[in-house]
């Protein structure tokens, strides 16, 4: 399970440009999975869920910075 953001935050941007995996985004921000990865067209997850890398994928959080999960890889 990947990190979350805890409550302490204080959604000054400051994590978001650290992470490698491109997994942190600002709050209400869409994303998709090709972004910072080398993913290309329809993919198969770890848990067996499928999507295309290239499709928005709705936000996380509509409030503060998010990790997405399926990009954290807990560096």
């Amino acid at each position: 399970m990947a990190i979350i953001i805890t409550d302490e935050c204080i959604n000054c941007g400051a994590c978001e440009p650290e992470c490698p995996n491109n997994a942190i985004y600002e709050g209400a921000e869409e994303w998709k999975y090709a972004e910072g990865t080398s993913l290309e067209g329809d993919f198969v997850l770890p848990n067996g869920n499928t999507g295309n890398a290239d499709e928005d994928q709705e936000p996380i959080s509509d409030e503060v910075y998010y990790i997405v999960p399926d990009k954290c890889t807990e560096c």
